[in-house]
């Protein structure tokens, strides 16, 4: 096939008129999947707005059509789960498609780099901003970081290519400035690839009827402006972006949450005080549980965790961001100086996995900190080392505690309202954004990042709380 069939092939698949960008990628895409050139990468650049589902879904249609194969990504499984959403067809994250585990006396628990067995095939690389290139934090796997080995991973098969996709105006990886996977030139200079990138800014004009992607456009102009003057949103006649406060706000959180229906709605906090707040706020009033952790609550785990999952196969494991429902308390006890419940639970976001016996780790629920720190988590360990202190070398003991259910319980939030990286990747139909600040003197460039990114998560409803008038255009 030449390009100008496969041009016409992504034309024709179009349910509207391609925007100018669109069209310009349609013409690097029929390049980019017809190049015979080492190692292939397309960037594919986009604000909300600008169309990016709509080419992804076009990919998807047309692939079948020229004989090549694909395979759906996301750096999570919220960002995985949109992804099916859209494209109907079936996506993963790009843990469990990457890695396999083993477990041997010798040396523990693994993760290792699969081998890719695929030919022919686009690996199509969805919310590529939150892929680090960072080294793992918990040393479980055999190389350092995610975006190398999943550069390694597609470079090892049969005529595979790569498409990176994603929007830079979100927040990058925690502790980083920039989003690695999204900056060709470091692609460049630290992989073996052929590539080229393409960013999508014109907004659809269907896209500007909405008012979440009216106002998310006002917001990411004047970040790329550096412009942190007031006023940031137009409400207008825009009847799914609107600001409450008051009792108004108590009576949309009962309306979103009320139904148990967590699927629905969540509350974007700029802090884990704040998001701990409104989660005992949910808890108590909206949906009447008064003990410290109830069946039915809503978690989300905040640390890494590869023991409940390890006789699986693949990449399975229990991810840093990963939102679970409790479905049975079995027993709650102290041990270790820590406080643990035996529990059951299902993973939100994997529906087909079957529930889990799991140990939770209370102490971190409600913890101001991401997760549990350092000097706290030495001291649990040094706890649990005590009880095999009768064996002689530090590596056996080592081997034992990492045996040992408490030292691996599954460190827990609760999960109606999270901080802005906590849902990257995740849209729902209804979303509170707190304001997070008191005074228009405390918005900075990073500020506006976030808020960018956290008014993105709204798919019907967006509902701006305690937000000073500043922000707003007077009507």
């Amino acid at each position: 096939m030449d390009r100008s069939k496969l041009i016409q092939l992504f034309l024709n698949s179009f349910q509207f008129e391609p925007t100018q960008g669109q069209k310009v990628v349609m013409q690097h895409l029929s390049a980019f999947l017809l190049s015979e050139k080492p190692t292939p990468l397309y960037l594919l650049k986009g604000y909300a707005g600008t169309g990016k589902t709509t080419l992804v879904t076009s990919i998807v249609d047309v692939l079948p059509r020229i004989g090549m194969k694909f395979v759906l990504l996301a750096p999570t499984g919220r960002a995985a789960k949109v992804l099916n959403a859209y494209t109907s067809k079936p996506a993963s994250t790009i843990h469990r498609k990457i890695y396999h585990q083993t477990n041997s006396h010798e040396e523990g628990f693994k993760m290792y780099l699969a081998e890719n067995k695929h030919h022919n095939t686009l690996f199509i690389i969805d919310e590529a901003s939150m892929i680090g290139d960072n080294s793992s934090e918990s040393g479980m796997f055999s190389y350092h970081n995610l975006l190398d080995d999943l550069m390694r991973y597609v470079a090892e098969g049969v005529n595979c290519r790569i498409l990176l996709i994603g929007d830079h105006a979100q927040l990058p990886p925690v502790g980083l400035e920039t989003s690695p996977a999204l900056d060709l030139d470091s692609l460049k200079s630290a992989f073996t690839i052929t590539a080229a990138q393409f960013e999508l800014t014109e907004v659809m004009r269907q896209s500007l009827e909405s008012g979440i992607l009216f106002n998310a456009t006002i917001l990411r102009t004047k970040l790329f402006e550096n412009n942190v003057n007031t006023p940031f949103f137009q409400l207008g006649a825009f009847d799914d972006i609107i600001r409450v406060q008051g009792e108004d706000l108590e009576e949309l959180i009962i309306a979103a949450f009320g139904g148990r229906d967590y699927s629905r709605a969540v509350i974007v906090c700029r802090s884990n005080r704040r998001a701990n707040m409104f989660n005992q706020a949910v808890r108590q009033r909206v949906l009447g549980f008064e003990e410290e952790i109830s069946s039915g609550d809503l978690l989300m785990v905040v640390k890494n965790n590869y023991f409940w999952l390890e006789s699986k196969e693949g990449g399975g494991f229990i991810a840093n961001g990963d939102i679970a429902v409790l479905r049975k308390i079995i027993r709650i006890e102290e041990m270790y100086g820590f406080r643990f419940a035996d529990a059951e639970i299902t993973l939100l976001d994997y529906p087909d996995e079957p529930s889990l016996q799991v140990k939770l780790l209370l102490d971190t629920l409600m913890l101001d900190e991401a997760a549990l720190s350092q000097k706290d988590f030495d001291r649990l360990a040094a706890a649990v080392e005590e009880d095999y202190l009768d064996i002689p070398t530090r590596r056996k003991r080592y081997e034992k505690m990492k045996a040992n259910p408490y030292f691996n319980a599954l460190q827990i939030k609760f999960a109606y309202a999270l901080t802005c990286h906590k849902t990257q990747g995740g849209q729902w139909p209804m979303v509170f954004v707190d304001a997070g600040i008191s005074k228009v003197e405390q918005i900075d460039r990073n500020y506006l990042r976030w808020l960018y990114t956290a008014v993105t998560r709204a798919t019907e409803k967006l509902f701006l709380v305690s937000f000073v008038d500043d922000f707003f255009e007077e009507e």
